[in-house]
């Protein structure tokens, strides 16, 4: 493929990946600018928001088209809608209605933001894609394989939500604001002169207004026609005495503490829940510390696989602090006990545990 082949670039119309296709034509690269439209911000109108803070919106689409006009590349926008229906939405739907709180965003990139844009990327001609996501990868000249390192900026650092990236989409991923902090990009933005130099990063989840995902699921399953079983069921204390009732297990997760309704003589929290029962099981704080957990679906990243004890740090949740484990091999290439070396509070089925070696990602899976 010749160095002029040109570089897909995701743009999703705030300043990251704004400044991320400046940065490559100013590099004198050839661009191309793609937006992917993943959800009808017109469905499902009752429920409520206005779309500030959501990414993906028509704003968003307004916003990146006007920043490839004024930088001068190649346009378009792609309609990923029923792959991502499909992909993120349903699982998303699924997992929570089973008693599991999903990472819609980390099944976004996945399966659709770096699955299908690597295939739009090869369509085009493209040898490789760049994203604004705040992470670096490098090629280990030892082994060959590539590493996902965290970003810079501590604060910003997504590498939490790129486990599932495999060998061949690293090979081919730029990520040009990896080594930068977000005042550092938000200030070269503005020396590009970027119109969305200034302009409010995302927050929410794109098809989730509010992110009340209660009312979402509720919504969605009606406009499917899925009938709803009754949700109510009781609350209950972890020796199992009812204190309470609910409407429903979907609308609780591990370590939440607001909307439980009970008064007690000291904070509860939710403990688990039971969607086959319709129990929500609440305690005290310290019933939410765990020892171990087990991952699975793991992809392994700047690790080839795990074929014996091995430390690491763990991250169990996006704003977790990672702690400091073993790994143990189970078996099955494709999980991991995991061995805490101190109780971590809240270990959610549904969320990923994240391993790393360092700044590199070793792998990640599902918390069952």
């Amino acid at each position: 493929m010749p160095e002029t082949a040109p570089i897909a670039v995701a743009m999703s119309g705030g300043v990251d990946s704004s400044t991320v296709a400046a940065l490559l034509v100013r590099e004198g690269r050839a661009a191309v600018g793609f937006t992917m439209q993943l959800w009808n911000q017109r469905r499902l109108p009752q429920l409520t928001g206005d779309g500030v803070g959501r990414c993906c919106s028509l704003d968003d689409v307004y916003d990146a088209r006007f920043v490839a006009e004024r930088i001068g590349i190649p346009y378009y926008v792609v309609n990923f809608e029923d792959r991502f229906e499909e992909k993120v939405v349903k699982p998303f739907v699924e997992q929570y209605l089973a008693g599991r709180t999903p990472i819609p965003c980390t099944l976004c990139n996945n399966f659709v933001k770096f699955d299908q844009f690597v295939e739009l990327a090869d369509s085009l001609g493209a040898r490789q894609i760049a994203t604004g996501h705040y992470a670096r990868v490098e090629q280990d000249p030892r082994t060959g394989r590539y590493r996902l390192l965290r970003g810079r900026d501590e604060a910003k650092d997504q590498t939490y939500f790129l486990f599932g990236l495999t060998q061949e989409q690293l090979s081919r991923t730029l990520f040009p604001i990896g080594h930068l902090t977000k005042p550092e990009v938000r200030k070269l933005a503005g020396d590009l002169d970027i119109p969305v130099a200034a302009k409010h990063d995302s927050q929410e989840i794109c098809f989730v207004p509010n992110g009340d995902y209660a009312a979402f699921l509720d919504a969605y399953l009606a406009e499917q026609g899925i009938p709803r079983e009754t949700t109510r069921g009781e609350i209950v204390t972890v020796d199992g005495r009812a204190i309470g009732e609910h409407q429903g297990v979907h609308r609780f997760t591990v370590g939440q503490r607001k909307g439980l309704g009970i008064a007690a003589p000291e904070p509860l929290y939710v403990i688990a829940t039971e969607p086959a029962a319709q129990r929500v099981i609440v305690g005290p704080d310290r019933d939410l510390l765990r020892s171990r957990l087990r991952a699975s679906g793991v992809n392994w990243v700047s690790w080839a696989g795990l074929s014996a004890p091995v430390r690491a740090r763990v991250k169990i949740r996006n704003k977790h602090v990672p702690a400091w484990a073993t790994l143990h091999p189970t078996g099955d290439p494709a999980a991991a006990d995991v061995h805490f070396d101190e109780p971590q509070r809240a270990v959610t089925p549904g969320q990923a545990a994240v391993f790393y070696d360092g700044d590199a990602v070793a792998g990640g899976g599902w918390i069952g």
